[in-house]
């Protein structure tokens, strides 16, 4: 009997453990029953680690998923739950609840025709229904949208349509088109992925730009004079660089944006219309998010090394051309060798301490292996010292391997204008990088039609530009009108207003480009 009553006690034991309830804070694929749209509908939902700890009340962060995707997507793809909770234990962000409705393919907006409510659903049903089943901050200074495609449509018309209920968002490869796009679009892909949603099957041309297209559009919303309701609104936008359609509908929200004195964050990155490229997004995305729901004004982008560790290099040479004086970075090596060298023109006004910390950055390329030895010519911005005698010219004073495709070019600013028409010349420079390019907008456009087809197979362009500088127009209409005309270039817009620091920032990726270019 004694044996038996030890035996049960122990089961009961072993049960009692085994029977302990542990509450899943993510969860996928649950069900919120719709009046509205009177079937089910799908959501996911990823809790903090906190949650169950404690009583607080949390931020709610909406993310939309793309065209084709659903409810699963974020977590499975997206790896929301891995990177925010990373971001979290590093006390980047506060912690915050995400929810991850099905979207169907309705872009978050009501049907023109009503009969699929989906907008009204969402702010009408299933933000109550949040609130009601989870501790949220049930208010707009706590509720953000982030979605990528068709998700970045809805990341974005849900708050402008709803001010009162979001006041941030983070859409990401907006799928959105210029009205021009919006009418040249296939007609079977337009019925299929436009028309049942904004105003019609079956219509051609001018036709598709309904009403209420026009009450659905942010571009066309945007474009009104009274933008006061939307005063409240921080938006953090993000597009990858290898995008096509997107490529000019989302740089030319931006110019809008610009022209219209509306605050807001625009990037261009290296990537495309794939989960790799809204992955990265998520860090910086994040922090804009948690800074806004506390309050605060975007810290800013997370940086990747920091210049202030670099080592200036004072030993530049100087040489003496057309009663000009030029300063030239060899390789340490120089003088052990008799090899050739690819060389590396430099257009800019900059001091000669700032040439130091360009050259010691070069050279830590070199030693480090990332960049190949290279000879490189500080030029400053005055256009008529150049020409092709002036480069055989210096280049007849060096060991430089001969041919164009040794030759590469970066200019900033008034020097990014220089340096960019320089290399429109074929065949004159492997690659071109310009950074914050100060161009005139016509001068440009004549350029740019003068260029034959092809012509310029054999050069790279590397565009670099700071979203809040005097020159988002014309640096965004060079990527257009390349992807347009199918030149290859890169193409980054990223935080600040320019200068000298903000070009430091961005020299290693383009020192990366050329490299590649060098050696291809």
């Amino acid at each position: 009997m004694k044996n038996f009553l030890t035996i049960l006690f122990s089961f009961l034991v072993i049960q009692t453990s085994f029977s302990k309830v542990i509450e899943p804070r993510i969860l996928e694929s649950m069900s919120m029953y719709s009046k509205i749209l009177g079937q089910e509908v799908k959501y996911s939902i990823c809790l903090p680690n906190a949650y169950f700890k404690n009583k607080n009340s949390y931020p709610v962060v909406y993310l939309l998923h793309g065209l084709g995707d659903d409810e699963t997507s974020w977590l499975e793809y997206g790896r929301i739950s891995q990177i925010a909770d990373n971001e979290t234990a590093k006390g980047e962000i506060a912690p915050m609840i995400f929810v991850i409705p099905q979207g169907f393919r309705t872009y978050y907006v009501n049907d023109y025709a009503n009969t699929f409510r989906y907008q009204d659903m969402f702010v009408q049903e299933l933000i109550p229904f949040i609130d009601s089943l989870y501790r949220t901050k049930a208010d707009k200074n706590h509720r953000a949208t982030m979605g990528y495609s068709m998700g970045g449509f809805g990341a974005l018309i849900l708050p402008v349509k709803n001010p009162e209920v979001f006041s941030i968002c983070v859409p990401l490869s907006i799928s959105i088109r210029t009205d021009n796009q919006y009418m040249e679009e296939d007609a079977k892909e337009w019925d299929k992925q436009w028309g049942s949603i904004f105003g019609g099957v079956g219509k051609t041309g001018n036709e598709r730009i309904t009403d209420y297209y026009k009450q659905n559009c942010p571009i066309h919303i945007f474009s009104e004079t009274d933008l006061s309701k939307l005063k409240d609104l921080k938006i953090y936008i993000d597009n990858g660089d290898d995008e096509y359609t997107l490529c000019r509908s989302n740089e030319e929200l931006h110019i809008l944006l610009r022209d219209k004195g509306f605050p807001h964050e625009f990037r261009v990155r290296n990537g495309g219309h794939e989960f790799s490229y809204w992955r990265e997004a998520l860090p910086n995305g994040l922090q804009f998010i948690s800074d806004a729901f506390e309050g605060k004004a975007y810290r800013g982008d997370q940086k990747i090394g920091d210049i202030q560790k670099l080592k200036p290099f004072k030993s530049l040479r100087s040489i003496t051309l057309k009663n000009n004086s030029f300063n030239v970075y060899v390789p340490d090596e120089y003088e052990l060798t008799t090899r050739n060298y690819p060389v590396l023109y430099i257009i800019g006004n900059f001091q000669n301490q700032e040439k130091e910390k360009i050259a010691g950055m070069i050279n830590q390329g070199i030693e480090n292996m990332s960049f190949p030895p290279t000879i490189v010519v500080f030029i400053p911005d005055n256009e008529e010292l150049l020409n092709e005698d002036f480069f055989s010219s210096i280049e007849k004073q060096f060991r430089i391997r001969e041919g164009f495709r040794f030759r590469s070019l970066i200019g900033f600013e008034k020097g990014g204008a220089i340096a960019f028409k320089q290399a429109l010349n074929p065949e004159h420079f492997t690659s071109c990088v310009i950074f914050d390019a100060l161009l005139d907008k016509d001068e440009l456009q004549k350029s740019l039609d003068a260029i034959k087809e092809k012509s310029l197979k054999k050069t790279w362009f590397f565009i670099s530009a700071p979203d809040k500088s005097m020159t988002y127009k014309v640096n965004g209409n060079i990527h257009m009108q390349f992807r347009d005309k199918d030149i290859y270039h890169e193409y980054r817009v990223s935080e600040g207003k320019g200068g000298f620091g903000w070009f430091m920032d961005k020299l290693p990726e383009s020192l990366l480009f050329i490299a590649e270019k060098f050696h291809n």
